[in-house]
């Protein structure tokens, strides 16, 4: 208390200092003493007040108390009496059981009085009943099976409370109502035939289905009723409760499960198409089944039944169970796609669940899935296994197919363009387009899967496709005579590339929403162009057979004398050209210029065979003269047979001019300028060459050839890497000289 006042004390000194810093505050001692006194004043005041409402309610508490306790005391008084007056009536309440009893009897004889009339009378009312049941006066007869049964658990229940341990007594009253539950098995089955026939009875007597619900409805309130009863008593009478309305879906969904499997009337023996028709026949029964159902049944039934949504998920899963059971089965391959797409496209589609008349009742988008994601999967493996099997013996069969045909006597067809082809693309790309098609159906996925292993499987018959035209070749070579259209034939498999690579562009296209060529788009191209590429040589390898014997006339003494074999040559290139006319771009082009670079080249190989020395200045001019006007006929034939593919022709043959050239010229001593043109013109050349064009002109001494040599090789000219060589694959047959230019 005393540390309490010293801070008390110290704050005021505290406070007086801080208003008396400066000597004019202390004009204002007595401002500042009232204002504290009334400061002071206020406290005290509401400090009075508050111990005064304190005193005031511990006065009031004290009060109710007192109260309290006068209360308490007047109850056990009460109590008191209460006790006294229960004790003294406990022998009133003993000698009121013999009442107690009367009464419990007197309401046994009063239902017995009750039911009299229908004790007396069950034989015959149940007679009455079982006719109506027969002639299904539904409503009638569960009236009176109502009355016979109330009667029956009158009884029972008054016989229940009177003596629950009486089984005899129960017992005959069971006997006696015996045929009570007879007659309600009997309703029952009606109802239930109703039930399982409803499709039919709602078009013809939908009255019918009605008394039915109705019947069932009644059912219910009794059981509930009795259930009731049961709780308070203990007692319920046998057979309750019945659960009509839960054996009613019980016997609906057994209805619905019925109709669905038995839509399949053919076999895969029978009919190829049994899946087909099965699928369409289901459709078109729950299509038909659920229109009906929501036009007519929902009327039949009480709204809160919500028979349309019963009945769409009584349909849904005994088509899902159906559509299992089908995919369990060993399932052909259109089979899968058949199943598949009817299952993943035409269920939730407007032609079945989704049909406008059914959009507004039930969302088709929460149903499950007819068959779960595994077994789906499961289906597409096995599709893609048997397709792949399929397609492998179907390319085999259709190459084995077209390779019968490059036996005919008879020319190939030609296309509205007049290029010849076979029907192996035609054939290859329908089968393709058919299958793409197929897997369209089923999802984009797919598609794109199928497709893929489509190209792979290109890719893998391209190769026997090359294998086989290679052996073509080498059986026409062991007899050129057979077949007869080997030539048409091999042009038509060089166009079927160019066709193969229109349609795998035409059917990605079509099928696929990649934009970036894949592995097996880079591969089918290059095997492509092999097979081409092949075709053409093999071509120009039976052309230059047929040269063969003229091109070895070229650059001799016979030659020289007057040989027309250029002429020949040139006949027998544009002869074969016209066939080769009926090749497709862009490989016509490259067969001309094979063609063109191939002439040349073996022209200058018979020069550089050395078939021939000329023996003087006239011999190299008549020599000269001749293949200068032989390289204008061989430009002037290639110009001809490039007309319009934009190729220039004059390059190779003015390699033969070239040469010309250094033969023509008199003056030896001018020779190395000659020979170094040529060696500008064409960098590749090499020494061994031009040892031999030297060899040919015949009057190149040891010592000449040699300065010519050396000469070049400390001017050659560097090689331009876009000029295409010429003389790089040309070989001398001759000795071989260790020094090369370079």
């Amino acid at each position: 208390m005393e540390e309490t006042d010293r801070e008390t004390v110290a704050k005021a000194v505290q406070r007086v200092a801080g208003m008396l810093q400066r000597p004019d505050q202390l004009d204002k001692v007595q401002q500042y003493r009232r204002r504290e006194a009334r400061k002071k004043a206020s406290v005290e005041a509401r400090l009075k007040a508050a111990i005064q409402s304190q005193l005031d309610g511990v006065r009031t508490g004290l009060s109710q108390l007192h109260t309290a306790l006068v209360d308490v005391k007047d109850i056990q008084h009460a109590l008191a009496d209460v006790s006294k007056d229960w004790r003294q009536s406990i022998n009133t309440i003993e000698n009121l059981k013999d009442v107690k009893d009367a009464v419990v009897q007197h309401s046994q004889l009063a239902a017995a009085v009750e039911n009299l009339k229908n004790i007396f009378s069950v034989p015959e009312i149940v007679q009455e009943t079982r006719v109506l049941i027969e002639q299904a006066e539904l409503l009638q007869a569960h009236r009176k099976l109502m009355d016979l049964e109330c009667s029956r658990d009158d009884l029972m229940y008054e016989q229940y409370r009177m003596d629950s341990r009486n089984a005899h007594d129960m017992n005959l009253i069971c006997n006696y109502f015996g045929e009570v539950q007879t007659l309600s098995e009997e309703l029952a089955k009606q109802l239930w035939m109703v039930l399982q026939r409803a499709m039919v009875t709602v078009r013809r007597d939908p009255t019918m289905l009605v008394s039915v619900v109705r019947v069932i409805e009644r059912e219910e309130k009794i059981d509930r009723r009795m259930l009731d009863r049961k709780k308070q008593t203990g007692f319920i009478p046998s057979g309750r409760p019945k659960n009509w309305k839960q054996k009613m879906f019980e016997v609906l969904e057994g209805t619905v499960s019925t109709r669905i499997e038995g839509t399949q009337s053919d076999t895969r023996e029978s009919d190829k198409m049994w899946l087909v028709r099965l699928l369409e026949i289901t459709r078109k029964y729950v299509l038909d089944d659920l229109v009906v159902v929501k036009n007519l049944m929902v009327q039949c039934f009480p709204p809160h039944y919500g028979i349309f949504g019963v009945f769409f998920t009584l349909y849904h899963r005994a088509v899902s169970a159906r559509v299992q059971e089908l995919a369990a089965e060993d399932l052909e391959a259109n089979e899968i796609v058949s199943l598949l797409t009817w299952v993943l496209n035409t269920y939730k589609s407007v032609d079945m669940m989704g049909h406008p008349e059914l959009l507004a009742e039930v969302d088709i988008n929460r149903l499950d899935p007819l068959l779960p994601q595994n077994v789906v999967q499961e289906l597409l493996g096995t599709y893609i296994q048997t397709f792949t099997s399929n397609i492998t013996g179907w390319l085999r069969k259709a190459l084995e197919t077209d390779k019968k045909d490059w036996k005919k006597e008879t020319e190939p067809e030609a296309d509205q363009d007049g290029y010849y082809q076979t029907t192996l693309p035609a054939i290859v790309f329908q089968m393709f387009e058919q299958n793409l098609q197929v897997a369209a159906q089923i999802n984009e996925a797919f598609k794109e899967e199928v497709l893929r292993l489509c190209l792979k499987q290109m890719n893998s018959f391209l190769f026997r496709y090359r294998e086989e035209a290679i052996a073509y070749k080498e059986d026409h070579l062991r007899d050129r005579q057979l077949p007869q259209c080997y030539v048409q034939y091999m042009i038509a498999i060089i166009n079927n590339c160019q066709t193969f690579k229109e349609s795998v562009t035409s059917l990605k296209k079509k099928y696929s929403r990649a934009a970036e060529h894949s592995q097996n788009d880079v591969a089918i191209e290059k095997t492509l162009n092999e097979v081409a590429k092949d075709g053409c040589l093999f071509l120009l390898d039976e052309v230059f057979l047929d040269l063969e014997q003229h091109l070895s006339e070229l650059l001799t003494r016979k030659w020289l004398t007057g040989s027309n074999a250029v002429d020949t040559i040139c006949v027998t290139l544009e002869d074969y050209f016209n066939d080769f006319s009926k090749i497709k771009k862009p490989y016509n082009k490259e067969m001309t210029v094979e063609a063109h670079r191939r002439v040349i080249i073996e022209y200058i190989k018979a020069i550089m065979q050395k078939r021939i020395s000329f023996k003087n200045a006239e011999e190299r001019k008549e020599g000269a003269d001749r293949m200068i006007k032989e390289a204008e006929q061989f430009k002037f034939l290639f110009s001809k047979l490039s007309e319009g593919l934009g190729e220039d022709t004059s390059r190779l043959c003015d390699a033969i001019s070239a040469i010309a050239e250094v033969f023509k010229l008199t003056d030896p001593s001018l020779l190395y300028l000659e020979v170094s043109t040529l060696v500008s013109k064409f960098p590749d050349i090499r020494e061994e060459h031009i040892l031999a064009l030297l060899a040919v002109r015949g009057d190149a001494s040891r010592d000449m050839r040699q300065t010519i040599i050396e000469t070049l090789n400390q001017s050659k000219p560097s090689s331009n890497g876009s000029v295409q060589p010429l003389f790089k694959d040309i070989a001398v047959p001759t000795m071989t000289v260790p020094k090369l230019l370079k």
